[in-house]
């Protein structure tokens, strides 16, 4: 016999214990009946007591928070400054310790409660005001404080910025008519919505520090820096120089946490944390290539740091220094050479604020003036960049602004004026531009002369693409073999055909790949009646009509991504998409790869990638020849490449004592962070056909695992069942030859290419196409991957902000040739194969 006991276990919990009993052991009825009940008397005594102090120590925190933050007032909180009249400007005002400061600012401070007092509601919630800083003029900052309990806060909206103003701006207009306001004349006022966060008090022990800029650097950093800022962190730097100067503000190391509305750095052309004031705001993590570099446009800066996250990141380092002003503002003239650059003040620093420039470019008469942009970013936010009213570059008439990938026009006539305004908050990085002298007569020697007058190579003409960006390039066009005509009469390669993607305008290269109304097409083309959608049942033959469909979970297609414990889930592309599809969440337990640490520019027209750019890239180096083969990073330990570069038995490109792989590289020349690492194993797909290329795939074992960092990250490595569509722009990137016959690439480039059809790629390439392979390419010719390349990665981003590996670079026909395509290995027909080789 057994009986069942149950036992409390100190941690709120009851488990029971079975004990078996021989019959001599047996306990008469009643008093069993007694130890039972005083046995659940005490249980639930203990119960409750364990039930007390489980709430105690664990939720009553929690309680009384969310209790509190409900309770909690709402803080408003307005900043601005005071220009004040007649008096004289002492140095000392800028040490928050000294006597006058203190006299001056409680006088201020006296004047903004009485003022408040006019106004009955803004008296009702008025909690305070603070005089922050001094500077020279004498212009004073403040910030006043209003705390609405959560009872009135209907009445929020109207504590506005435009009520406060109005209040505070009664203070210069009463001083207009009396001087009786304390010995404080108020000729000037502002105030505006400010992150009640920002509010420091500089005489309080707050993490608030007051600098000192001059010629030489000088240093400051985030607090804990380099271990990781703490929560809550609220610290302000003001810094102030001579009157002559502007200040230099540079960070060589930033790593904030992703999120702005959590932490972030808020940099001010003031004393002041005031919007209308701001230079920027940043968050995320730059990479040494690209550091954030501001300028003042007076002597004076406030930078803020917040951080509400719970990531202790490392945060920042930081170098100010002294410029002269006139450096500063130094912009614009005239330009009469035949060609030459101009660009935003400071460039590639963010230019200044509250500064204008005009460039008048004169070349000789009966000529004009050509002008194209290398990079153009003048982005703030709220700004509709169809007006242009903050920020902007103006030229004939038009004003630009926000970021623009392509920017290009010419004069009317040989005197072009280009105007550069930037007013005072929000500032960027500019513009860099060339320009040129232009012959209307002779406009483009040995090249097509587009309507805009910009000049373009005549291969360029009738490739398809709106190279001109006018279409005029286009236009008139008689269709070569390789080509498909338009219903528009534009000529389109024929590889662009059933992409899904509307390349004519009109849609007629997408018109004759579609099935009829009442049709579903399959993924491999064929169309069926549109009833098979979605009935549970696999009737296309690759089940894409079963595919993202609710209504069968437990059919099993080409398309399902298969779960660890066997489930099925018909949704395309499944994995690292935030959402827990799986009952076991294995479609989301591998996704700490696809990631790009650092935030990046997007340069105009420039193939060189950036550092940090591509992290999962290697460079595979045999003996002593250098870069032979590029490869991806999967694992701390797993390299994935191409069967075909470890193919050569003269020369034992097939040992792996050979090879030398190089991850965190950009420049072949450079070693800096870059981790060198030796090759264990090799181990090719058993069935790659040195003919045909055909499972053209190879996976390297390091002699010992990667570190990841910065600039060395894994990609993802795709599941069988994710879906590249035709059209999707993806990236190919190497050290390969920058052109046929050409020499190999010092500096790691990258090219966007978009994935072709299946069916169309194999017409182009006379069937040799097999379904392990896919086709890439920007068809125009002059993009591709190329020899060096072989065994690099085909990254394609995803909408869930992860970089997937689509394809291996594979073969091809000659280096970036018109409509003749790259192939690449398809990875995941053979992620079961990596799979199983790695444990991955």
């Amino acid at each position: 016999m057994y009986s069942a006991r149950y036992e409390y276990d100190g941690r709120g919990g009851n488990h029971e214990r079975i004990d078996f009993l021989t019959s001599k052991e047996k306990v008469p009825s009643k008093r069993k009946l007694g130890v039972v009940i005083g046995v659940l008397v005490a249980v639930l005594v203990l119960a409750a007591v364990a039930a007390f102090l489980i709430w105690l120590f664990v939720f009553k925190d929690a309680d009384s928070s969310t209790l509190s933050s409900q309770l909690r007032p709402a803080v408003h909180v307005f900043s601005g400054h005071m220009k004040l009249a007649d008096v004289p400007y002492d140095e000392k005002l800028e040490d928050t310790r000294s006597r006058q400061f203190s006299s001056l600012a409680d006088k201020l401070q006296g004047v903004l409660d009485q003022n408040y007092k006019l106004d009955s509601l803004l008296e009702k919630y008025y909690t305070k005001s603070v005089v922050t800083a001094f500077s020279e003029g004498v212009i004073a900052y403040f910030w006043s404080q209003f705390d609405i309990p959560i009872s009135d806060l209907e009445l929020a909206p109207e504590i506005s910025e435009e009520r406060v103003l109005e209040n505070l701006e009664m203070i210069a207009q009463q001083q207009r008519s009396t001087t009786n306001t304390g010995n404080v004349k108020i000729v000037e006022i502002t105030a505006a919505d400010t992150d009640p966060r920002m509010a420091r008090n500089p005489r309080a022990k707050e993490c608030v520090y007051r600098l000192e800029a001059d010629a030489t650097p000088a240093h400051f950093s985030s607090p804990g820096y380099p271990k990781g800022y703490p929560s809550e962190s609220r610290c302000q730097w003001q810094i102030r120089t001579s009157e002559d100067k502007a200040i230099s503000l540079t960070f060589p190391f930033f790593h904030i946490e992703d999120d702005c509305s959590d932490d972030f750095v808020s940099i001010y052309d003031s004393l002041s944390p005031d919007d209308s004031q701001a230079i920027t705001v940043k968050c995320g993590q730059r990479p040494p290539t690209n550091p954030l570099q501001v300028v003042s446009s007076g002597n004076i800066m406030l930078v803020n740091m917040i951080s509400d996250g719970e990531e202790h990141l490392p945060g920042f380092t930081a170098e100010y220094k002294s410029l002269p002003k006139s450096l500063v503002q130094k912009c614009g003239g005239v330009l009469s050479d035949p060609k030459g650059v101009f660009t935003s003040p400071l460039y590639p620093v963010f230019y200044p604020p509250a500064i204008d420039c005009k460039w008048t470019i004169k070349v000789p008469a009966g000529k004009k003036v050509q002008v194209k942009f290398n990079m153009f970013r003048m982005k703030e936010p709220d700004v509709d960049t169809r007006v242009c009213h903050k920020d902007y570059l103006e030229a004939m008439g038009t004003k630009y602004c926000g970021e623009l990938m392509s920017l290009a026009f010419t004069s009317d006539t040989n005197i072009l004026n280009v105007l550069f305004h930037s007013d005072e908050s929000y500032t960027d990085k500019g513009f860099s531009a060339e320009y040129s002298t232009y012959d209307p007569q002779n406009p483009c020697p040995n090249k097509f002369a587009c309507a805009s007058g910009i000049c373009i190579d005549k291969a360029l003409q009738c490739d398809g693409w709106n190279d001109c960006g006018d279409m005029s390039d286009e236009m008139k066009c008689k269709c070569a073999k390789d080509q498909f005509s338009c219903s528009n009469g534009l000529c389109k390669p024929k590889l662009w055909e059933c992409d899904r993607v509307n390349d004519c305008g009109d849609n007629s290269d997408e018109k004759q790949c579609s099935c009829d109304e009442n049709e579903w097409r399959c993924g491999n083309g064929e169309c069926l009646p549109q009833e098979v959608k979605c009935d549970s049942k696999t009737d296309c033959e690759d089940g894409s009509d079963e595919a993202s469909c609710e209504t069968s979970p437990g059919i099993c297609s080409d398309f399902s991504f298969k779960c660890r414990n066997g489930d099925c889930v018909n949704k395309v592309n499944a994995e690292c998409d935030r959402v827990d599809d799986c009952s076991d969440r294995s479609d989301e337990d591998t996704c700490t790869c696809g990631t790009r640490p650092y935030k990046l520019n997007r340069i105009v027209g420039g193939q060189n990638a950036e550092l940090g750019e591509w992290p999962w890239q290697v460079s595979l180096h045999f003996r002593t020849s250098g870069h032979v083969c590029g490869a991806s990073i999967l694992s701390p330990k797993w390299l994935l490449s191409a069967a075909h570069c470890f193919v050569n038995p003269d020369q034992a490109y097939h040992l792996p004592s050979n090879w030398q792989t190089y991850s965190g590289m950009q420049d072949q020349y450079k070693q800096d962070n870059v981790q060198r690492r030796a090759v264990k194993k090799i181990i090719s797909h058993p069935d790659y056909n040195t003919m045909t290329y055909d499972y053209d795939i190879a996976l390297l074992e390091l002699s010992e695992p990667l570190e990841f960092t910065n600039t060395i990250q894994p990609i993802c490595l795709p599941a069988a069942s994710h879906v590249f569509p035709a059209g999707m722009s993806c990236w190919v990137t190497g050290w390969g030859v920058l052109r046929e016959g050409g020499r190999k690439a010092q500096v790691l480039q990258k090219a966007s290419v978009k994935i072709i059809n299946d069916s169309v790629c194999n017409v182009v390439t006379e069937g040799q196409v097999t379904s392990r392979m896919l086709c890439s390419g920007f068809l125009a010719g002059g993009v591709d991957a190329c020899q060096g390349d072989s065994g690099g990665p085909l990254a394609c981003f995803e909408e869930s902000g992860k970089w997937f590996q689509a394809g291996i670079v594979s073969w091809g026909e000659g280096c970036a040739r018109r409509n003749k395509p790259g192939i690449y290995t398809r990875v995941t027909k053979l992620t079961k194969w990596i799979k199983e080789q790695t444990g991955i």
